[in-house]
């Protein structure tokens, strides 16, 4: 299990497998939030730290973990969303499943079902490693967030 997720601005009109949870929740196709959380990060970020890894001797042998601040709840990043947006999100849900149903709801929803190890719990992670040893500053997620879901608008990708 990874234990972030990678978004950030499209580069062209694709459906990324990575952004669908922000694009649901721009279209309307993710009604509530799914409880669990995760690590974010911005795909420029990623990049960066690639480079500060492949450059640095004191990176040789070593793993980094990519994460912009803490690990954030899918409503929580809704929030983010309704926030930032404003009238652009206004399909973005403001409530979180009760895990007891997202697990039943799993029965007949594959999506779901393949959510059902991660329901209910949060996986905490830092990136202290990489900010020591390497310098790296990730921007701030909130930034982010609202980056990846003007741009799924921009590409009117923010339509069911």
């Amino acid at each position: 299990m990874n234990p972030t997720a990678v978004i950030g601005p499209l580069l062209g009109s694709d459906d990324p497998p990575s952004l669908r949870t922000i694009r649901g929740m721009l279209t309307g196709a993710l009604p509530a939030c799914p409880p669990f959380g995760t690590g974010w990060v911005d795909v420029r970020d990623v990049a960066d730290l690639h480079l500060r890894a492949m450059t640095d001797p004191a990176a040789a042998g070593e793993r980094f973990l990519a994460i912009s601040g803490r690990s954030l709840r899918i409503v929580e990043v809704a929030r983010i969303l309704r926030a930032r947006l404003g009238e652009r999100a206004v399909a973005v849900p403001t409530r979180e499943l009760p895990v007891l149903v997202a697990r039943l709801l799993g029965i007949g929803d594959p999506a779901l079902r393949s959510l059902r190890p991660q329901l209910g719990r949060d996986f905490p992670a830092t990136s202290a490693k990489a900010e020591r040893m390497l310098g790296w500053r990730p921007r701030p997620i909130e930034d982010s967030i609202a980056e990846t879901a003007a741009s799924l608008i921009a590409h009117g990708l923010d339509r069911a």
